[in-house]
């Protein structure tokens, strides 16, 4: 019965490589070229641009600059951070630490720019969100 069974399974492989044979044979391969794409993957390329061009407002250009307000004061617990998108629009986000408070600020940024001053901690945060 074993045997029976492994010669199925033989013959049933041989047969399936003879069938893959003659399909190359009865149908070459198309050029490699763009042209020789099937339409479903120029549609696919297409959805891939659409998507990078949306992605470039998302805010992904990001970095964070730790320090110390105060010079009596270590750990760099205050700290900048820069949230901007790939024109340079965005955000930037303060928080200074001292001993007996916090303080938060929020700045917005237009093309790698702010109307407000920014301090040199804010403006090395933009530089390096900068890609």
């Amino acid at each position: 019965m074993l045997v029976v069974a492994s010669l199925a399974l033989l013959v049933a492989a041989f047969a399936l490589v003879l069938a893959v044979v003659g399909l190359r044979r009865t149908h070459p391969r198309r050029g490699t070229g763009v042209e020789a794409l099937p339409e479903d993957v120029h549609g696919l390329r297409q959805e891939v641009a659409a998507l990078k061009a949306e992605s470039g407002d998302a805010l992904r250009q990001l970095a964070v600059v730790r320090y110390d307000a105060f010079g009596d004061m270590g750990g760099h617990l205050s700290w900048s951070l820069a949230l901007l998108d790939d024109g340079g629009n965005g955000v930037v986000l303060t928080s200074i630490h001292g001993r007996s408070e916090a303080r938060t600020y929020a700045k917005n940024v237009a093309g790698w720019t702010c109307e407000q001053q920014l301090s040199p901690e804010e403006q090395e945060a933009i530089q390096h969100a900068r890609p």
